[in-house]
């Protein structure tokens, strides 16, 4: 009988069988190639309400759709928030909540995913941060003139991985179902108030002292923070007495607490009233339980014409309007970081006039301005921009955010170590679907939130340069929670305000200190005008702040 003969010596034939029988191994299992490391494990926390898993994005934990409050749904929609249920076993924290019911057409890249079942918060992480390490906390308010928007488009990996922070990201009640003070309903809470949207923020804030430890933050070194409506969510935060131990610092983007003022209770009543019977409830005596029991798309409907003016003052939660509570010294006093972006109003001016003719600049001013409209307009004449709408966006950027964040930050600055920024990167991203064809819109209002967050609605994504100047930025905002100083080793010296105005200057190019401010943006020249009794110009309207 033939024997199979491998054609090698016998003394090979075992050695080579067994590399044959290995080369067949391997190809029968091409999947042990890609069986790598064992994925990490999940973060896992403990908090008062239950035990929640989040996951690990980038180099950040992130903790996704907490809820810091029960649904505000059925009985319980115009009402302080209310504790949230606790849960058995572990909490699935990886998937955002939904927005809260918008109020304004432009908040979201997804108008669809929005639900009353909102009072939800996102917590980011540096990877392998444990309890006890206590990092410093970033408690963040995103704006919208309280009418659209939401937390979940403020991502805080890179900040919280760059700087070794942890990040707090929250949604909160937007339009009349954050802020709706009708008597009907005030009268049924011990505050007697109707800003439920910010009963929410400090609810969350509370949520926040109290849990933070479990993620690694430190309670007593907790910054508050927010842009637009979420810095004058801020003032009110500073003037509100509840809030009083509940954090160290505060940073007010683009939200000067002398330009958005808080109606009075008895304004904010009868902008209720008229709002109410808009939406179906004109009987007093049933408002209340109408209004709960209105359908979501007849609230919005009424606030079209109507929008809020977020939360007011002159009752326990609020008892005075904030920016005079600051002026007076009763407020609860801490280090704070106050700025503006270079070009503000062109963002409203570019919704509303993009293409405005020299002939309707003339008459706009004169309109806004009457008796002290020729001192305007010598001020800010054509010859000296490229536009009659970037020359109306200087006028409105100057006389309302520029101006009032100097007016506010020296008031700060009496009482409190108190920093100085502008925001001046002449490329920088608009937000998504808000650019104009053929108008600059670099520098405008919500120009710096791309350079401070994992932001959603940028419109185009930052340049390597760029780039560089959102670390530098986030690195001084993460200092300044740290030790409430926003000065960083290699970077230019940030220093307090003193006498005169002194800014940052944040800039692609590199950053440096500016003391000509004031006079860039004429503020000596708005307080005059003033004085003689004619109005600023009107700041841009709630909806779109």
């Amino acid at each position: 009988m033939a024997r199979w003969s491998t054609g090698l010596p016998a003394r090979s034939t075992g050695l080579t069988l067994t590399l044959v029988l290995a080369a067949l191994l391997a190809q029968l299992l091409p999947a042990s190639k890609a069986i790598a490391d064992p994925a990490p494990a999940r973060p896992i926390v403990s908090i008062d309400d239950g035990r929640l898993a989040g996951r690990i994005h980038d180099r950040a934990d992130e903790f996704l759709g907490i809820p810091y409050a029960a649904a505000p749904v059925g009985n319980l929609r115009f009402r302080p928030p209310q504790q949230p249920p606790r849960w058995s076993g572990v909490r699935d924290a990886v998937h955002q909540a939904p927005a809260c019911p918008q109020f304004s057409p432009y908040g979201l890249r997804d108008p669809r995913a929005v639900s009353e079942d909102c009072l939800d918060l996102d917590v980011y992480r540096p990877l392998d941060t444990r309890p006890g390490d206590r990092l410093p906390v970033l408690f963040w308010m995103h704006g919208g003139g309280y009418s659209q928007g939401t937390g979940t488009q403020f991502g805080g990996r890179t900040m919280a991985d760059l700087t070794h922070t942890v990040v707090v990201s929250i949604n909160y009640r937007l339009g009349q179902l954050g802020y709706l003070a009708l008597p009907e309903l005030t009268r049924e809470n011990l505050l007697g108030s109707g800003s439920y949207g910010l009963m929410d923020q400090i609810a969350a804030l509370q949520w926040t002292r109290a849990n933070i430890a479990a993620f690694g933050g430190n309670p007593a070194n907790i910054t508050i923070s927010g842009q637009s409506a979420g810095a004058a969510s801020v003032c009110a935060m500073l003037a509100a007495p509840r809030t009083a131990g509940l954090f160290t610092r505060a940073v007010l983007q683009s939200g000067p607490c002398t330009l958005i003022a808080a109606p009075s209770s008895a304004q904010a009543a009868e902008a209720g009233r008229d709002y109410a019977t808009a939406a179906g409830c004109p009987n007093s005596a049933t408002r209340a339980v109408c209004l709960r029991d209105a359908s979501l798309t007849d609230l919005i409907a009424a606030a079209r014409a109507r929008p809020t003016s977020g939360p007011a003052y002159g009752d326990r939660l609020l008892p005075a309007q904030p920016s005079d509570a600051i002026a007076a010294g009763a407020w609860n006093k801490v280090p704070v970081v106050i700025g503006s972006t270079r070009a503000e109003s062109r963002f409203f001016v570019a919704l509303t006039q993009p293409y405005l003719t020299a002939e309707e600049y003339v008459e706009g001013i004169n309109a806004m301005y009457g008796p002290a409209g020729p001192q305007v307009l010598a001020r800010y004449p054509l010859s000296d921009y490229p536009s009659a709408y970037l020359a109306m966006s200087a006028v409105s950027t100057d006389s309302t955010f520029a101006c009032h964040t100097l007016e506010s930050a020296r008031v700060f600055a009496a009482q409190v170590p108190t920093y100085a920024y502008e925001f001046d990167d002449p490329n920088s991203p608009t937000l998504y679907g808000a650019q104009v064809p053929g108008v600059d819109m670099a520098n405008a209002h919500s120009a710096e939130l791309a350079y401070l967050h994992d932001f959603t609605m940028s419109d185009r994504p930052l340049t390597p340069i760029q780039v560089t100047l959102a670390n530098r930025m986030k690195s001084h905002w993460a200092a300044f929670a740290r030790t409430g100083n926003p000065n960083t080793p290699g970077q230019a010296h940030w220093p307090k305000l003193g006498p005169r105005y002194t800014v940052l200057a944040l800039k692609p190019q590199g950053d440096h200190i500016s003391t000509g401010f004031a006079d860039e943006h004429h503020c000596a020249f708005w307080t005059l005008v003033t004085s003689q009794g004619s109005p600023l110009a009107s700041g841009p309207s709630p909806s779109s702040w």
